[in-house]
C-alpha cells in the first residue's frame, strides 16, 4: 500500500515536473519575442523618422546651397560651401559619437532588455 502511494505520488510529481517545464519554455518564448517585437518595432520606426529627416535635409540643403551660391554669384560655390558644411558637422559628430549616439541607443536597449 506504501508503495502504491510512493509509486503514484513519484508518478504526479513527474507530471508536474514536465508540466512546469513546458510552461517555462512557454514563458521564455513569449518573452521573446516580446523583445524581439519591441526592437524590430523601435528600428522600423527609427528608420522611417531618420529617412523623414534626411529628406528634409536633402531639401534645406539645396535651398542654402542656392541661397549662397546667388549670395556670392556662384552656385557651385554655394554648393561647396553647404559640402564644406557637412564635413565640419561629420568630423564634430564622429569626436563626440559616444556621448550622443552609442550611449543613448545602448541604453534604450538595455531598457527593453532588462527592465521587463
Amino acid at each position: 500500500m506504501a508503495f502504491d502511494d510512493l509509486k503514484e505520488h513519484t508518478e504526479n510529481i513527474q507530471e508536474q515536473t514536465k508540466d512546469y517545464i513546458e510552461k517555462n519554455l512557454s514563458y521564455y518564448k513569449l518573452l521573446a519575442f516580446k523583445m524581439a517585437m519591441k526592437s524590430t518595432t523601435m528600428i522600423f520606426k527609427f528608420t522611417l523618422i531618420l529617412l523623414c529627416i534626411c529628406m528634409v535635409l536633402l531639401f534645406l540643403s539645396i535651398a542654402l546651397a542656392f541661397i549662397i551660391g546667388s549670395y556670392l554669384g556662384s552656385y557651385a560655390l554655394g554648393f561647396l560651401s553647404v559640402g564644406l558644411l557637412y564635413l565640419v558637422c561629420t568630423g564634430l559628430l564622429f569626436l563626440v559619437k559616444d556621448k550622443i549616439v552609442e550611449g543613448p541607443i545602448l541604453e534604450k536597449f538595455s531598457e527593453i532588455f532588462f527592465n521587463e
